[in-house]
């Protein structure tokens, strides 16, 4: 004989709890005393002095029959939490508290659906998440242990695979709900998330023994209130012997006074990101704001030049810049640009045009003629590490005008032409010191051409490993670049100007204009 497969019989009663929701009471009492005279032909637990069922039913009925007659003639389920406190025949439930008994009806959903189309979030998709209080995880483990011992005097298994959990349970009824409501599909792989807190303050001590049976579970964290975690309630109910459970907690557990209340209702949509190259064509621009002890040094940035507009545009919250290396407040850079990417967290607008990014494009360009744009474009979280990928292999072209306090002739510096793949070390710069950690790094300068200027001037364009510091290269930062420009040419020198000619990333993909 084969046997009944338990957790799909309790899908399909809970699936079918989804036609019940549309019910009258009445006609919902006619198919639950339906369901009990059909039982009498299948197998049925034998168990000594049965609840009288049928007796409450009936009690029931009476009650609703007396609301018909005051011109009730259909009751919502937020109704019945409120008969629940009158009649005591209609107790909270032990288990879910009261959260299959109060929110899976349609008006609760339609107030979370009227909170999340007015919270302005762009979405064609959602993924709905719940988050149950702690105790209610204690609670179905005792209701899990009781079943199971009834089940055993009947020579009966139940295993933990065989339970349905409550919060599975109610997403089964309400995610149907929410997709006919909001008309988009449940997705959980959506980046747009609504997500409903409950909390029963009157079980919040359900939880407590554990922490004197299993202290191990339960540790301090900086960002949470409390160490009762739902994960750390449930590692300790893992952990727990069966009959250290039954001492220390009521099996089947004590019946609440109140039903649940929604702490919050929150909707977020995951981060989108915009890439692209920049050109920054100011000598008094730094790449990030400028703030030392608290004191902006220069009004603007490249970083808000550009995440200025796409907040606005996205209708974002906040932002994360990044790109592939920096350059200096005083640095231009020219040539085909510095990759960077921005994290928009929390955007309200998610879906643009490839026009429309152009347009957002021109639009940066057109507030300021310090930085440029190009090759704007929405990319994945995964493409981004691209930017990153072997960084420390890359190539970078630089153009530097050096002085130096000697005399020079153009012969003086033609060697430097004929240098290649030269191997320096290089302390870290103390410029950078307060924010870079003590390191000796090794860096390669791969090719370098002068342009002969003046007798103290030369133009030099170097081709370098990317992270090597330019500047310390020309003037040997005190000795901490070993060799450099001023030993190399045995002259003191320095550098005058500095600018970036090429960062050789292939990213984000060149668009047509």
């Amino acid at each position: 004989m084969k046997k009944p497969n338990l957790r799909q019989s309790l899908k399909d009663i809970v699936s079918g709890s989804l036609l019940f929701l549309s019910l009258t009471f009445q006609e919902l009492l006619n198919e639950l005393q339906k369901f009990l005279e059909t039982e009498k032909d299948e197998l049925i637990l034998e168990v000594m002095n049965p609840p009288p069922k049928k007796i409450r039913l009936q009690e029931l009925e009476d009650s609703i029959d007396n609301l018909s007659q005051n011109g009730e003639g259909r009751i919502s389920v937020s109704q019945v939490g409120s008969t629940a406190s009158k009649n005591s025949n209609l107790n909270v439930c032990n288990i879910c508290l009261g959260i299959l008994q109060e929110f899976c009806e349609k008006d609760f959903i339609k107030k979370v659906c009227q909170k999340v189309e007015a919270s302005g979030f762009e979405f064609t998709s959602l993924v709905f998440s719940v988050s149950f209080p702690p105790q209610l995880s204690v609670r179905e483990h005792a209701a899990w242990l009781l079943v199971k011992q009834e089940m055993g005097k009947q020579s009966l298994s139940l295993g933990r695979d065989d339970i349905v959990q409550l919060k599975e349970a109610y997403k089964w009824i309400t995610h149907p709900l929410f997709s006919e409501e909001l008309g988009v599909p449940i997705d959980g792989k959506s980046l747009f998330e609504v997500s409903v807190v409950f909390a029963h303050p009157e079980t919040v001590e359900d939880c407590h023994f554990l922490a004197a049976i299993c202290p191990d579970c339960f540790k301090p964290a900086k960002n949470k209130q409390s160490v009762f975690t739902r994960m750390a309630v449930m590692k300790a109910l893992n952990k727990i012997k069966e009959e250290d459970f039954l001492k220390q907690f009521p099996c089947p557990p004590n019946s609440p006074k109140a039903v649940c209340a929604v702490l919050e209702i929150e909707c977020a949509h995951g981060a989108v990101f915009v890439a692209g190259r920049y050109n920054k064509y100011s000598r008094n621009l730094p790449q990030t704001p400028w703030i030392i002890d608290g004191e902006r040094k220069l009004e603007s940035s490249v970083e808000e030049l550009i995440s200025d507009h796409l907040l606005a545009v996205f209708k974002a919250e906040s932002f994360n810049f990044s790109s592939s290396g920096r350059e200096d407040v005083d640095v231009r850079t020219l040539g085909n640009g510095r990759p960077f990417a921005i994290e928009l967290v929390n955007p309200h607008r998610v879906h643009f045009t490839s026009q429309e990014i152009k347009e957002l494009q021109q639009k940066i360009n057109n507030s300021s003629n310090k930085i440029q744009v190009r090759d704007l474009q929405l990319v994945t979280r995964e493409a981004i590490g691209h930017m990153k990928e072997g960084e420390e292999e890359k190539t970078k072209t630089y153009s530097a005008l050096i002085w130096t306090n000697k005399a020079i002739q153009k012969k003086d510096i033609e060697f430097l032409n004929d240098i290649k793949d030269l191997k320096i070390d290089q302390k870290t710069p103390l410029r950078v010191l307060h924010r870079r950690p003590l390191a000796v790094r090794a860096r390669v300068i791969h090719s370098m051409e002068t342009q002969y200027v003046d007798e103290h001037h030369f133009r030099l364009h170097l081709k370098t490993q990317a992270g090597t510091y330019i500047k310390e290269f020309v003037h040997g930062d005190f000795g901490r670049t070993k060799p450099n420009i001023g030993s190399l040419m045995n002259v003191t020198a320095d550098i005058l100007e500095l600018d970036v000619e090429s960062v050789d990333v292939d990213w984000p993909p060149a668009l047509d204009d």
